[in-house]
């Protein structure tokens, strides 16, 4: 996307997270702190931090939450014009923050899952890219069709799709005892594919054994044989040491050629959640430079994520500067 003005659209929930205070049990106390979340305007907030342009479509309540939300957004420098404005509720997670970390979701018959009609050759106008996830379709059968609506309009406008598999088994487990297939729907779509091996296991019904790096290496191959239209496939790979010491790497296969990083060390964790969208975010605004631009610059804005509380990334191009520079260690 280097040199291109051409935006990325970005389609998914937003969400309000409500989470205990760090060294507390979910309502322990008489506080929840909040954030505004959710998967893909995770990926928009980031892009825009970068300086890149970012553009959101979704639903939200008209009300004084709803506005809130799209300030979140709109403060990030992300273009929230094609943001419906409607009726009903904002979906709620709320989120523990352990060495694990543990999600409720509260998001049933919220305004986005109740909002089925985009007019997507109009929303689809001047971008570049088309990303979304898994969790569209795991919030039902409806939202499914939605989601493959909008990778259809995207594919006839020639907008390229990234596609970041997310897998929420929770949400899932609601209405769909088998989501491979309906993922594998969603893939074939998608020009960049953000999965690991274990995605690309229940997309395909098959397993990958070996080390890590092979798995990821031999579910993407695997994925390019059943899928003709996808390019890439990008992921992390993460290695717990401690609760707030992780190791990380990144790796992006392509169809003639790979880039695995080198695992940098993560220490000072202060909050994990977001840090894939954040790496989708780097890759997504580097790829057009070459697998390891992009691979290092998602590597960095998600190891830089890990030290920043809330879903959203705040890191600039000056934070990846100095990262780049030396300070592998996340700075508190």
């Amino acid at each position: 996307m280097n040199g291109n003005p051409r935006h990325v659209l970005c389609f998914g929930e937003l969400l309000l997270r409500l989470a205990a205070p760090h060294g507390e049990a979910l309502l322990q106390g008489t506080r929840l702190d909040a954030h505004f979340g959710g998967a893909e305007g995770n990926v928009a907030v980031a892009i825009a931090r970068l300086g890149r342009p970012a553009a959101m479509v979704s639903a939200l309540p008209d009300d004084a939450v709803g506005d809130a939300a799209i300030d979140s957004l709109r403060k990030a420098g992300v273009d929230t014009s094609r943001v419906v404005r409607t009726t009903g509720r904002m979906g709620l997670y709320f989120f523990t923050p352990t060495a694990g970390g543990s999600v409720i979701y509260d998001r049933a018959d919220s305004a986005f899952a109740a909002t089925r009609d985009y007019d997507w050759p109009a929303l689809l106008e001047g971008a570049g890219w088309l990303h979304l996830s898994g969790i569209i379709p795991a919030l039902g059968p409806e939202m499914a069709e939605v989601g493959l609506a909008a990778i259809a309009a995207a594919r006839a406008a020639g907008v390229r799709v990234s596609f970041d598999g997310n897998f929420r088994g929770s949400l899932w487990a609601r209405w769909c005892a088998d989501p491979g297939p309906i993922l594998a729907d969603y893939i074939g779509g998608a020009d960049l594919l953000f999965g690991s091996h274990r995605d690309l296991s229940l997309a395909l019904g098959r397993e990958f054994g070996g080390t890590p790096e092979v798995q990821q290496h031999d579910a993407a191959q695997a994925a390019f044989e059943r899928f003709p239209q996808l390019a890439a496939v990008a992921a992390t790979n993460r290695a717990i040491v401690s609760a707030d010491h992780h190791r990380l790497s990144a790796r992006i296969d392509a169809r003639s050629e790979a880039c695995a990083t080198p695992a940098i060390e993560v220490s000072g964790v202060v909050d994990r959640i977001g840090t894939g969208d954040a790496f989708a975010a780097g890759v997504l605004a580097r790829i057009d430079d070459g697998l390891e631009t992009a691979a290092h610059t998602g590597l960095a804005l998600a190891a830089l994520k890990h030290g920043i509380a809330g879903d959203h990334s705040t890191a600039t191009q000056r934070d990846l500067a100095a990262f780049a520079g030396g300070l592998a260690d996340v700075r508190r």
